[in-house]
Order: C-alpha cells, then sequence, then structure tokens
C-alpha cells in the first residue's frame, strides 16, 4: 500500500494482519534520514487506525542491517547549532513516541547491524526478535553527541542503569548473545529462521482479543512510566471496555462449547 508512506525510503505493506514497515535504504545502512524521521509518526498512525492491523513490524532492507542510526551525511546540515540540533532532535522523539504509543504491539525485527538511532526505534518497539548475525551499538560517544534524552529514557525501559551507562560510555558493539543477556532483544533466532519467527508470533498475537492486548499493552506502559501515580480513571476504563465488548461475550462461548474464538475488536 505506497499510499501510506510519503517517502520511497520507507516501504509499508500490509500482509493478513500485519502492518510491514521497512527502512530501505540498503546502499547506506538503511541509514534514517529527516525526511524518513518526519515520516514515520503519520505512518505509524495510518496503521494503527487500520482496524485489519493487529500488530506492526518494524525491520531494516535487506540482512545486512536493521538501521545504522541516523543519517550522519546530515548533521553538518541539521546540527549546526544548539538550537538545530535540538529541533532536528525533537524530529526523531516524535518518531519514537509514535511507535512506541501505538495501540497495537509493535515489534522490531532486528537483522545486521542495529545502532545509534536504529536501536533507539527497536527500543521504542513492545518486542524485538533479532537474527543471530544482529550487532547493537550506541555510538554518540565516538561523535561527542549527547544521546537524546527519550532514547535513554527508552533504553532505561529495557536495561538497567548499569548497563545503559556501559552502552553509552563505552560505544561498544553488542552482539546478538550479549544483546539477550542484557534483555535488549526478547528472542535470537538464525536469520534464516527470522522472518518465520516473526511471522508466527504475529499470528500468534492475531488470535487473540485485541481490545486485550492493547488494554495490557497500555496498562503495563502506564504502570512503568508513572509507577508512583498512574492514571487509574484511564486504566479503569480500558478494563471495562474489555469486560463490555463483543469479544469478551465471544470468549465466553468459545469456552463454552470448547472451540477456539474468533475475536474481531470489538
Amino acid at each position: 500500500m505506497p499510499e501510506i508512506s510519503p517517502t520511497p525510503h520507507i516501504k509499508v505493506w500490509i500482509d493478513n494482519t500485519v502492518g510491514h514497515v521497512q527502512f530501505n535504504r540498503p546502499d547506506v545502512k538503511n541509514a534514517i534520514s529527516a525526511e524518513m524521521w518526519r515520516a514515520i509518526p503519520p505512518i505509524i498512525k495510518k496503521l494503527d487506525q487500520n482496524h485489519d492491523v493487529r500488530t506492526m513490524v518494524l525491520s531494516g532492507a535487506g540482512t545486512d542491517c536493521f538501521s545504522a542510526g541516523a543519517d550522519i551525511s546530515e548533521f553538518s546540515a541539521n546540527r549546526t547549532s544548539d538550537s538545530a540540533a535540538r529541533d532536528y532532535e525533537q524530529i526523531n522523539v516524535k518518531a519514537f513516541e509514535a511507535i512506541a504509543n501505538t495501540q497495537k504491539p509493535t515489534i522490531a525485527m532486528i537483522s545486521g547491524f542495529c545502532m545509534g538511532g536504529g536501536l533507539a526505534i527497536a527500543l521504542s518497539c513492545d518486542l524485538r526478535i533479532a537474527a543471530e548475525n544482529a550487532i547493537f551499538s550506541l555510538p554518540p560517544a565516538k561523535l561527542g553527541l549527547a544521546y537524546p534524552i527519550e532514547g535513554i529514557r527508552q533504553l532505561l525501559s529495557i536495561v538497567s542503569p548499569p548497563i545503559a551507562k556501559e552502552m553509552i560510555y563505552t560505544a561498544r558493539r553488542l552482539n546478538a548473545l550479549d544483546a539477550s543477556r542484557s534483555s535488549l532483544v526478547n528472542q535470537v533466532t538464525t536469520t534464516d529462521q527470522l522472518k518465520d519467527t516473526v511471522d508466527d508470533l504475529c499470528a500468534t498475537i492475531a488470535q487473540n482479543a485485541p481490545l486485550t492486548i492493547s488494554a495490557s499493552k497500555q496498562t503495563i506502559d502506564e504502570l512503568h512510566r508513572n509507577p508512583e501515580n498512574p492514571d487509574m480513571k484511564k486504566l479503569t476504563d480500558l478494563s471495562s471496555k474489555c469486560f463490555n465488548s463483543n469479544d469478551y461475550r465471544e470468549g465466553q462461548a468459545a469456552f463454552s462449547e470448547k472451540r477456539k474464538p474468533v475475536f474481531k475488536g470489538d
């Protein structure tokens, strides 16, 4: 569905219940340009609003690179001053927030290099499935840049502060096994099995009740972000929406009739 993407550098399509977002600049390791950063929020919004989409999968074109991060060749134009750098950072933050705040599950399908802004995008997803050739790194310390606050927040939602500090202080590259031990990824598979593994995961999620999944995602995120003062009205409303849904009645009926439920998300 090319009309969903305003740029040829991000390919978007829907396969059954899966909305795919693929960074499509393999000649430059799928580096993300300013144009691509700006395109991410409207793309995610359209997929999130599509009733047929149950999950979103973010990936990079080819098997060598998920994304090497922000397009460094643009830095001389986009980061000429402190104010320009902050404006550019806000474009990044809006992309991260669009991915993180979807009501539907998001999965980063990672093969090859996943670095800098590319890793930040992966961390904005709910789940990360990596091929054994995946390489992770946060290189700002080698560029003299301050890592974006939102990026650090996302990092700290996944790994411990000591791991986050080590990654940023050293800028060293982590292989898939290192990433798994650090909780950066949910699962590691072979490169050949990566797509099938993600497809199976999406199919499993699609069989379950969309309202329950959405409510659970938003509840987990709210409790994690605001543990001291969560928005209890929002969480109670999400719970009530599930109990008052046709899907809840379908789930009860299917259990009584000893059959698989068919959930429609209403």
